[in-house]
């Protein structure tokens, strides 16, 4: 007889159950691709560690004062306001003939700055892609990149100089027989002196990055062109701006949302009491009521109001974008 080996269970039992080990937990791959290019690149990503403080202190923080919109604020009290008055201070500037009056400024500022300022840089781009003379691209290109690096103070103290009563441009028009324009006091002439002003400081500057987006088209496509019979029209038609296409779809769609923010500095250095009617935008008119007057809640529901028209317009015109050229920024 075989004896068995295992011993006997008593009677009434039964084996224990197994026990079960925990699931291991996987790491996401994207969390870990993450990681390990945080640990390879750590330097290149500790340069936006500035950036991000700069745009967290004087960007987002700020947006808690908005909060003075709908309250009031008195200077020497609570930085958020003493007590809430719900929309009280929108009813004001939406009742007020003279924000209206402001408002329809800043949409024409915005509009012809948006309407000359933008096309510009394209056209010089493609104009100095066809320069061959590299002497003359260079020194075509310096003079147009020179007024960006000036303060805008310069740039309004030539502009003002220049289209003074007594100024050289009027000297010009008087050996053609004309008399002196008031281009400074008289309010028909400021938008067209601030665009003009616009396009001398920035058209130069924007070609920057349309010449960069230039040198990305592939040669063999303009070869392809030529092949075909197409000639330097053609090709810039069917070939360079197809090219540039997503750079100048981007730039457009940030223009638009800050198509309210019309330069503040610059306009507020060319303007005066008798250039109100057509130069007083948004923004001086906020310096005015909010700095001078010390009226800041008021204020600050006209700059909310502001900014949630820009957001309006910048969703607007990425979403469009999207749909229609397949280019976005989100």
């Amino acid at each position: 007889m075989s004896t068995s080996t295992t011993s006997a269970q008593p009677p009434g039992t039964q084996d224990p159950p197994p026990t079960k080990r925990p699931p291991r937990r996987t790491r996401s791959p994207a969390r870990t691709g993450r990681r390990r290019a945080l640990r390879k690149d750590w330097q290149l990503y500790s340069l936006a560690v500035l950036p991000l403080l700069f745009f967290l202190v004087f960007r987002y923080l700020p947006m808690i004062g908005n909060v003075i919109a709908f309250r009031r604020f008195e200077p020497g009290g609570s930085i958020l306001g003493e007590y809430w008055v719900g929309l009280r201070y929108v009813e004001m500037f939406l009742s007020d003939p003279t924000f209206w009056q402001v408002f329809h400024n800043t949409l024409w500022m915005g509009g012809l700055t948006l309407v000359f300022c933008f096309p510009i840089p394209i056209v010089l781009a493609l104009l100095l892609n066809e320069v061959r003379q590299k002497s003359l691209k260079r020194f075509v290109q310096s003079v147009s990149y020179l007024p960006h690096f000036l303060s805008i103070v310069i740039v309004a103290g030539i502009t003002l100089q220049m289209l003074a009563t007594d100024g050289p441009v009027n000297h010009v028009l008087g050996w053609f027989g004309h008399d002196p324009i008031r281009f400074i006091q008289e309010p028909g002439w400021f938008r067209t002196v601030y665009v003009g002003s616009e396009i001398w400081q920035t058209a130069g500057w924007g070609t920057i990055l349309y010449l960069a987006a230039l040198t990305t088209i592939d040669e063999d496509l303009y070869e392809a062109a030529r092949i075909d019979g197409a000639g330097r029209w053609r090709q810039i038609w069917h070939v360079t701006l197809p090219g540039i296409r997503p750079t100048m779809i981007t730039l457009l769609i940030l223009n638009i949302g800050t198509f309210m923010a019309v330069g503040f500095e610059k306009v507020l250095l060319l303007y005066n009491p008798l250039t109100y009617p057509t130069a007083d935008v948004i923004s001086t008119y906020l310096y005015r009521t909010g700095v001078e007057s010390n009226s800041f809640s008021y204020a600050a529901a006209i700059g909310l109001f502001e900014a949630v028209i820009g957001l309006v317009l910048i969703t607007s015109a990425n979403q469009l974008s999207r749909r229609t050229v397949g280019t976005s920024l989100w």
